[in-house]
This record gives C-alpha cells, sequence and structure tokens, in this order.
C-alpha cells in the first residue's frame, strides 16, 4: 500500500487545482492512501474527494497572528504529533513554498518537491531529496498533475478530473426552482464587477425564470448582497455558508458567474457551467479550468461587459 503525505495548505483556488492531481494517483495507483496537510479553514474541500484517506489541518495564518498564545503552542504541538504519525512513502510539497517546505521537514518519508527554477520560493527546494522541474508557463492544474506524475514515475492524460462529488445537504433557505449563483465577494476591491453590472446581469436572468443567489462570507460582503438584491426581482442572500454547504448549492445551480475567488474554481470543479470574471488579473495560467464548461473573462484592468457576459452564458447553460 503506497502512502502519500500532499502539502498543499492554502489558497482555496490552489487547493481546489491540486484535487485533480489525487484523481491520477487513484488511477494508476488504486490502494494508494493519500493524507493532505491544508489549512484549517479550507479541510473541507479535500474530505470531498474519496481518495483523500486523512487531513491534517494546519493553521499558519491564525499562528502568526498568536505566537505567544498557549493555545497556539498546544495546536502546532498537536500539528507536529500529527504529520508524524505516518511513515510515509513519499511526501509531495506541491505548494513549493518556504512555510510548505518547513512542514516537509517535520513529516517522516522521502521528501519531494519542486526544483528552485520551478518553485515559487526557491529556497523550498533545498529542503527536498528529490526536486522536479515543472515550467511556470502551465496552469497551475497542470502543474500540479506533472509534479505528481514525475514524482509517482507516470505520465498524466486525459481528461481534468477533480474527483469530488455535489454534497447531498438540505438548503431550507432555497426556494424552488432553478437558479444561478453570483459570486461578487472577493478579496480585493480591484478584483470587484460593478455593481450595476450585477444588476444588469440579474435582471436578464430573472426574465429567463431564474432566481439569483448571492452568497457572502465576511460582514460588509453581506451588506453588499443585501443591496444588490434589493434591486433584483427575484433574487436571495443565504445565510453565511460553510465550504461544504457552498459546494452543495454551487452543485446544483444552472451556472455560477463569479470574480476572481476560489468559490468560482469549486464551481468549476463541481462540473457546473461557469463564468469568471477578472478585473484586475489575468486567468491564462490560473483562471477556471475543467472539463465541464467554464469560460474566463477579461483582464488586468479590463473588466468584461455585462454583453460579453450574457453572451457567454447563453453558450454554456443548459436549457
Amino acid at each position: 500500500m503506497l502512502k502519500i503525505l500532499l502539502v498543499k495548505t492554502s489558497s482555496m483556488g490552489d487547493v481546489i487545482h491540486a484535487l485533480p492531481s489525487v484523481s491520477d494517483i487513484i488511477e494508476h495507483y488504486p490502494d494508494a492512501k493519500v493524507d493532505w496537510v491544508v489549512e484549517a479553514c479550507f479541510a473541507e474541500l479535500p474530505v470531498l474527494h474519496p481518495g483523500v484517506r486523512n487531513v491534517v489541518p494546519v493553521a499558519v495564518r491564525r499562528w502568526r497572528r498568536s505566537l505567544l498564545s498557549p493555545a497556539s503552542w498546544r495546536e502546532m504541538a498537536a500539528f507536529r504529533r500529527a504529520i508524524q504519525a505516518t511513515d510515509y512513502d513519499l511526501v509531495l510539497d506541491s505548494q513549493g513554498l518556504i512555510k510548505s517546505a518547513a512542514m516537509v521537514l517535520l513529516s517522516k518519508g522521502p521528501r519531494c518537491g519542486y526544483d528552485r527554477a520551478s518553485a515559487r520560493e526557491p529556497l523550498a527546494a533545498m529542503v527536498y531529496d528529490r526536486t522536479i522541474g515543472v515550467s511556470r508557463d502551465l496552469h497551475a492544474v497542470e502543474r500540479n498533475r506533472l509534479l505528481t506524475g514525475r514524482a509517482l514515475g507516470y505520465a498524466p492524460d486525459g481528461k481534468v478530473d477533480y474527483g469530488i462529488v455535489t454534497p447531498k445537504l438540505e438548503l431550507p433557505w432555497l426556494p424552488g426552482g432553478q437558479y444561478v449563483v453570483l459570486l461578487h465577494a472577493t478579496s480585493r476591491t480591484d478584483k470587484e464587477w460593478p455593481e450595476t453590472e450585477w444588476i444588469t446581469l440579474a435582471a436578464r436572468l430573472n426574465r429567463q425564470g431564474l432566481c439569483c443567489v448571492l452568497p457572502w462570507g465576511a460582514l460588509h460582503e453581506r451588506v453588499r448582497s443585501e443591496r444588490l438584491a434589493s434591486q433584483m426581482a427575484n433574487a436571495v442572500v443565504p445565510p453565511r455558508l460553510g465550504l461544504a454547504q457552498a459546494a452543495a448549492l454551487l452543485g446544483g445551480a444552472q451556472g455560477v458567474v463569479g470574480v476572481d475567488t476560489g468559490l468560482a474554481h469549486l464551481a468549476a470543479a463541481l462540473g457546473v457551467p461557469v463564468v469568471a470574471l477578472y478585473c484586475a488579473s489575468d486567468p491564462g495560467l490560473t483562471g477556471v479550468y475543467a472539463s465541464s464548461p467554464a469560460i474566463s473573462l477579461g483582464r488586468t484592468g479590463q473588466a468584461p461587459p455585462v454583453d460579453e457576459v450574457s453572451a457567454a452564458l447563453e453558450k454554456i447553460i443548459p436549457r
């Protein structure tokens, strides 16, 4: 039985982009046991894949803010015990950062990761027993697949398979009928799509008999969801959702329109038609990427117009 530890801690999009690597592993080594080190706030994502046996949560972001807290030190000790509980046949760092390399150092097993030219932080490569070169010009999904395949001696092929299915969870607040999820919230204001464009798009969707659902995370995002929904004929603002609940919502949608955010990548991974809007970044290497219909629009400094977004939706939403 092949025992593998994957280290891919964050962000949400990066974690999702690593899921196809697990599908590839299971295809080539059906009896493999895969564990995954991930930030605690994203721990619900790897467990959506049936090929992941165990999730080892880490909380580096929180620990940095409270290094003097006894609770933080207890959590760090627990993490060390958890990561050292198994002797692995391969410990693979697909994050390529100094912080992820430090976690790899704590583990038991041969360490592997990107070489200096491929890693996001070249110093991380000093930690590994074996380094692998992977072009930085490839999409993040393919970089992960190639790194994993080369580490384990196979060549990834075929369509991208994220290996996850929509959780079967009750969402009692969700009205009956078909709906589209509008992901307006993002971590930076320059990534936002104008509110007037969201309202215009919603009006067109409502005329087609589609309800618009506007999820949120932080309080200011809820305020924005409520403000937008108040100007839409048929819209719902849900309660705050965990990642599993968000996956259930996205997986049941007719389509998803979202700015550059991890939830847009999650929708694509679930096989839902997605139109992703890039207003402050270029989607070439990190845009939505799936075998199902997924379209990335816009680029740095040029938000896509609503007519272009509507046309893209027309192409991919089933009728």
